[in-house]
């Protein structure tokens, strides 16, 4: 990012990626619902890449964050509504947030961001609406847990790709019904 002085210059003040891409993101937002398929398709492109870069630099605070993160839900995934959709939507976001950070490279994780928040809506309506489908993703997400930090890059790949292919599914089946008023999660993702 540049910064102008006047009188004294123009001065790069950052090259953090998350505020270089994050135009990206705004452009992702600004496709149609009819491209919605294509996003989860790259979206599971840079995950499943992040997964497998995060099995091979995944520390011990990384394994106490992500399975405090799921752990914090063990109690409600059978029963969503006990805790709200939005309290199991947050756990969902916080998760893929730490495996993308865990893959060591900040542009890949500002890109998954751009990519996975284009989706929160769909994902949380199939949550609210698909049978099932919150033990399910819990179970896939303590998947992908225990395949990264088995430090197996092609197990952990294959683990998020499962994961992610099962919402693109709903998206191909559903693909006009998430309602446009569906409340985003609280923690503002």
């Amino acid at each position: 990012m540049l910064e102008t002085r006047q009188g004294d210059g123009t001065y790069v003040t950052s090259l953090d990626a998350s505020l270089l891409l994050a135009p990206l993101g705004f452009l992702v937002d600004l496709q149609s619902p009819d491209e919605s398929e294509n996003l989860a398709s790259v979206r599971r492109v840079l995950e499943t890449e992040a997964a497998a870069r995060a099995a091979l630099r995944f520390t011990d605070a990384d394994l106490r964050e992500a399975t405090a993160a799921l752990a914090s839900i063990d109690d409600v995934v059978d029963d969503p509504s006990a805790a709200g959709d939005d309290v199991i939507m947050n756990v969902d976001i916080a998760f893929h947030r730490i495996v993308a950070r865990a893959s060591g490279n900040p542009a890949l994780e500002a890109l998954i961001e751009a990519f996975a928040n284009r989706t929160i809506r769909t994902r949380m309506w199939r949550a609210i609406t698909e049978q099932g489908v919150v033990p399910r993703t819990h179970r896939e997400h303590r998947d992908i847990l225990r395949a990264i930090a088995s430090g197996d890059p092609d197990r952990a790949r294959l683990a998020m790709a499962v994961h992610l292919v099962e919402v693109e599914d709903f998206i191909v089946q559903h693909p006009s019904d998430t309602p446009a008023e569906l409340p985003a999660p609280t923690n503002g993702a």
